[in-house]
Formats: C-alpha cells, structure tokens, sequence
C-alpha cells in the first residue's frame, strides 16, 4: 500500500468536481444523507469513471482509500 496521502479537497480534484471549501460544501449538502446500505461507488451522483476509480482506490486500497472513506462518512453524516 501506497502511503503518500493527499488532502481532502485533492480527492475532489481528482474526481474532476470543484475543489475548494465552498464548493465541497456545496456538494456534501447537495448529496447527503448517502443511505448506509449504498456503497460509496454505488450512489447515483457518480458518472461511470467517477464510480470506477472509487471502486478500485477501495478494492486495491490505494492512498485515495482513506480519502473515500471520509468522504463516504461525510456523505453519510446527519445534515445539521
């Protein structure tokens, strides 16, 4: 396993979606709350290649893994 980590807001970027602080935001309010029995990969905001790559950085648990699994709680977090 790859070791290197990336800050939150990468992940984002990588995924080809808006990076900065607002625009996370934005995306969490927009797609929260993520249902518990859906995997992250498996929810319908994802395009095809956005679902891929969080499948296999899971699968293969990459350095983005722990970056999906936050993101997967935040998905999942109660809105306020």
């Amino acid at each position: 396993m790859d070791t290197h980590s990336h800050p939150f807001h990468a992940l984002f970027a990588q995924l080809g979606l808006p990076s900065d602080d607002t625009d996370i935001a934005h995306f969490l309010a927009m797609n929260a709350p993520l249902p518990g029995n859906v995997l992250l990969p498996d929810a319908p905001f994802w395009s095809p290649a956005q679902a891929t790559f969080l499948h296999e950085a899971l699968l293969q648990d990459s350095d983005w893994a722990e970056l999906a699994d936050q993101l997967s709680q935040a998905l999942r977090a109660p809105k306020a």
